[in-house]
């Protein structure tokens, strides 16, 4: 086992952070979160640096050019990782830093950073990227007197809309 690979087990165990090794040099790593319930953040051991990549949102189905001109502001203040997109528009964190230096501070701080971001992120695309989907969800369920309560972070999109009694949340 190389130091790295050691370095990723003993920093996940730690912290309590599901840690599967996907392959000879790399890992997939959960990170919880509270909008984006869990991320999977995938550490990829090269010689020279180490690659994450962590799966964020699917492609949008509106509003595309809106969500990668937000994306690319938001990336001038983020660290060790930026926004990028996949042949398909998927959206994910990647980032590659050096072995050099890697220690277990670095790694927890890109860690921190993967779920900081997709995290805090989430709802804002979601938002911006199916909205039409998430107003067409909210009205449904209004209609049917079901619940809202993993909708609420969009509860704003309704202004005219009373949340629904705290029974029904």
């Amino acid at each position: 086992m190389t130091d790295v690979a050691r370095l990723i087990e003993e920093v996940c165990a730690e912290r309590e952070l599901a840690c599967e090794p996907t392959g000879e040099r790399s890992y997939a790593v959960t990170l919880p979160g509270t909008h984006k319930l869990k991320t999977v953040c995938n550490l990829i051991v090269g010689e020279h640096a180490l690659r994450i990549e962590a799966f964020v949102m699917r492609s949008p189905e509106e509003n595309a050019e809106e969500l990668w001109a937000w994306l690319l502001r938001r990336n001038a203040r983020l660290y060790g990782v930026a926004f990028s997109i996949d042949g398909a528009g998927d959206v994910y964190l990647t980032g590659r830093v050096p072995l050099a230096g890697l220690d277990e501070d670095e790694l927890d701080r890109l860690l921190g950073s993967v779920l900081t971001y997709a995290d805090e992120s989430f709802d804002t695309m979601l938002e911006i990227g199916f909205g039409g989907s998430i107003r067409r969800e909210w009205e449904w369920r209004v209609k049917r007197g079901e619940s809202l309560a993993n909708l609420q972070a969009f509860a704003h999109l309704f202004p005219e809309r009373p949340a629904q009694p705290d029974h029904q949340v």
